[in-house]
């Protein structure tokens, strides 16, 4: 399949890149031309008027649960811990891997919405959400919640091995749920794991003032500066949330080259606290964006994280020019791709993986262009998103989906589980 995106604007995200007027050609699933307007008789098996619209790399959720559809507007207005253990849980556990499968369809519609093009999921069931992303294209990077509740160690790397067998939308990384749901011999077991096979590891990290507090009391030591002690940032990694970071913690993160995925919706909305993004950045640590998942935040709106993580800066700081919107942008986008391992897909660029989103700028909130890019963060919502292409493929257009079925389908579904275990 080739298509061609004439008369647009490009704003590629490489680094000293200007927006520019152009076209871009797909050909399966790479971008095999970005530039000028090209002269030419090639034909394409589509052509695409842009009409001057957006052309940029696809957002990355870095970090979701998006089988959480299940839960959405079904526990709020709870602290984490109490909406955790006493409402989230139980809930899960009455959840199979086919709910997982159908809940994460309903995700994928809304993240097309946003302009997602790849999502950093934890979540139960991912054999059934790697066919989630086979089904609908959607492009998938799981990431492992192992805890002490399961699965086995054993289950976790049959996980890691099967999934990681060449799907190009289906991906798998290490990693586990929380310290404070492993006890710690499990802990030294994953470390010894992500040695084995070299990997970086990923886990939600100091994401409540209760969470580093009874950590220190268990071992002495922060989240983070527990597992530094166990060996689990060899290979890189992260931290999902990070809002409570002692100086010893950053200058872990800043060593170990480690990534913090930032989720201030569902911070906000729990009261968990706000992470000094501005802080992070100083300390030169890769800053990238997370809705989190749909029972916390509770939508999957990377426009409203992205107004989020700049505006909370500023009022926290009280320093308007703090976290500066075309930075809050990269981490949206190039941030994302590098914290997911995503390389082919941080940028638009000859030879990388076409996810693509067309931003409508023929849109009074997009109107007047003194500053596009700024427009995105500061006045963009979901009604800007004309287009989603996920690895070449047009999932989202004009409102209309295309993944194999019909959003109503989707929902009928979904509600029917909620009925079942509700």
């Amino acid at each position: 399949m080739t298509i061609r995106f004439k008369n647009a604007r490009i704003m590629s995200m490489k680094d000293g890149e200007e927006i520019y007027e152009g076209e871009l050609h797909v050909k399966d699933n790479k971008i095999s031309y970005i530039g000028k307007e090209k002269e030419g008789n090639d034909k394409f098996d589509r052509e695409i008027d842009c009409k001057g619209n957006l052309l940029m790399p696809g957002f990355k959720n870095a970090h979701t649960h998006s089988g959480m559809t299940a839960m959405r507007s079904y526990a709020d207005d709870l602290a984490l811990q109490d909406w955790l253990n006493n409402k989230i849980f139980p809930m899960e556990a009455k959840m199979t891997g086919e709910d997982c499968y159908e809940l994460s369809k309903l995700a994928v519609l809304e993240y097309l919405t946003s302009g997602v093009t790849a999502v950093f999921d934890m979540y139960l069931a991912p054999y059934d959400i790697a066919r989630c992303a086979k089904d609908t294209g959607m492009k998938f990077v799981q990431v492992s919640g192992i805890n002490k509740f399961g699965p086995s160690l054993e289950e976790l790397e049959e996980r890691f091995l099967k999934i990681n067998e060449g799907n190009p939308l289906s991906s798998f990384r290490l990693g586990f749920h929380a310290e404070y749901t492993c006890d710690l011999p499990l802990l030294e077991k994953i470390s010894a794991l992500a040695h084995k096979y070299k990997e970086p590891l990923f886990a939600h990290n100091s994401e409540t003032k209760t969470e580093v507090k009874e950590c220190m009391d268990r071992y002495g030591k922060t989240p983070t500066e527990l597992m530094d002690s166990l060996g689990m940032f060899d290979y890189g990694g992260g931290g999902y949330h990070c809002v409570y970071f002692s100086d010893k913690d950053v200058e872990i993160f800043k060593n170990k080259k480690l990534h913090i995925v930032t989720n201030p919706g569902s911070n906000t909305k729990l009261a968990s606290g706000i992470a000094p993004i501005k802080r992070y950045l100083d300390a030169g640590i890769n800053i990238a964006i997370g809705t989190d998942g749909p029972s916390s935040n509770n939508c999957l709106d990377m426009f409203r994280e992205m107004f989020l993580v700049t505006g909370l800066a500023k009022l926290t700081t009280e320093d308007a020019s703090a976290v500066d919107a075309l930075e809050v942008l990269k981490m949206a986008t190039v941030n994302g791709a590098k914290a997911m391992g995503l390389s082919d897909a941080d940028v638009l660029d000859i030879d990388k993986e076409a996810d693509i989103i067309m931003i409508d700028l023929h849109q009074p909130n997009m109107q007047p262009l003194n500053n596009i890019a700024k427009n995105i963060v500061y006045s963009g919502s979901k009604m800007n998103v004309k287009m989603t292409m996920v690895h070449g493929s047009i999932l989202y257009e004009d409102g209309k989906y295309f993944i194999g079925e019909e959003p109503e389908d989707i929902y009928r579904r979904a509600n029917e589980i909620i009925k079942r275990i509700g």
